[in-house]
């Protein structure tokens, strides 16, 4: 049975590949794959099971709901002297993306080429840049076509792409984890930052690719599976000490931040917290406690018995009532009535 090979390329793109022959490849390796109207060459990051899993999760190319499965086979092991071309090609990358970009300003496009990448066989050229919105780039395949004598293909990369390809040193002094072993790029949403009680400044929980982390995502279901197991912010409980409400929690030292009545506050731990909540209580009685809180409450309003519900009750209750109009008095005078007299009706005339 062929053993699944996980082969990388620039820019952290990985792909699959099959190996039949008994000659076993290490992991390091540079190889000799099959590409669209040529070879390329990659090295060996991953072997057997290993890969099989990865190309089970995350296979760039797939079809969405298809079956992954890996490219194709591989052609054969590289030689120094193929490896020492690739190096070479690599370093000529650097002067063909200053050359794009000379020509993305003389057609007066409004793109941000981010990286150039050649094929080992020279067969064809791709370029990656960021926009926001489309670009008519057909003049300038056009220009460099001409200009390169291969195969041009330009392709449009969102931000967090691009930090994935260009690689990096996030916050936490890590490499990024797209970068390094997240094997996708799911969405990541402002709630999330939300459930886990940070803070919302756009400077501190946004990656170098100017989005949200990328740890806010994987790392939520820890968050809400650990707060679980505290009392929510807010909720009044009767210790040890008495009445106190939940200010803050610490899921990490599995600690509770506790505020008394006279505004004190205290630390205790999880666990001593539970305890204290199972002792005998040392404030009133809850029956005491209870009528306290129903004469501030007021009276309780009794509730009209419902449980025989009539025709005409159902009726009355789903017809909307009429609104009263509010008529407006009349101006005398100006509306061609005569004027209105006082002294009329009181018994008085003039002479």
């Amino acid at each position: 049975m062929p053993a699944v090979i996980e082969v990388a390329f620039k820019g952290n793109r990985r792909e699959f590949f099959t190996w039949e022959q008994d000659t076993g490849l290490n992991v390091g390796d540079p190889v000799l794959v099959p590409v669209e109207r040529g070879q390329d060459l990659g090295h060996v990051t991953a072997i057997g099971d290993v890969a099989a899993r990865k190309c089970g999760t995350a296979c760039d190319g797939c079809e969405v709901g298809a079956m992954r499965s890996p490219r194709g086979a591989i052609v054969r092991p590289a030689t120094r002297e193929e490896a020492f071309v690739s190096q070479q090609l690599r370093v000529a990358e650097h002067d063909v993306r200053r050359t794009v970009i000379e020509r993305v300003r003389a057609h007066g496009l409004d793109m941000k080429v981010s990286d150039a990448e050649w094929q080992w066989d020279r067969k064809k050229l791709t370029l990656y840049f960021t926009a926001d919105k489309r670009v008519d780039f057909r003049d300038l395949v056009r220009d460099l076509a001409g200009l390169f004598r291969t195969r041009i293909e330009l392709r449009q990369i969102g931000a967090r792409d691009e930090s994935r390809r260009l690689d990096g040193v996030g916050r936490c002094g890590r490499r990024y984890c797209c970068s390094s072993w997240l094997p996708e790029l799911r969405p990541v949403s402002l709630a999330l930052a939300k459930d886990q009680r940070l803070s919302l400044n756009p400077t501190q929980i946004s990656g170098g690719c100017g989005r949200l982390l990328c740890c806010l995502r994987y790392e939520h279901e820890f968050y809400v599976s650990a707060r679980k197991r505290f009392p929510k912010i807010g909720r009044p409980l009767r210790t040890a000490k008495g009445r106190e409400m939940v200010e803050a929690i610490d899921i990490f030292r599995d600690r509770v931040v506790l505020k008394a009545e006279d505004q004190s506050t205290r630390i205790v731990s999880l666990r001593e917290l539970r305890t204290e909540v199972g002792a005998p209580e040392t404030g009133p009685a809850p029956a005491t406690e209870a009528k306290e809180r129903k004469q501030e409450r007021g009276p309780d309003i009794p509730v009209p018995d419902r449980t025989t519900v009539t025709t005409e009750a159902a009726v009355e209750a789903v017809t909307p009532r009429k609104r009263r109009r509010r008529r407006r008095p009349r101006r005398r005078g100006g509306d061609g009535l005569p004027p209105r007299d006082d002294n009329a009706g009181s018994g008085e005339t003039e002479r």
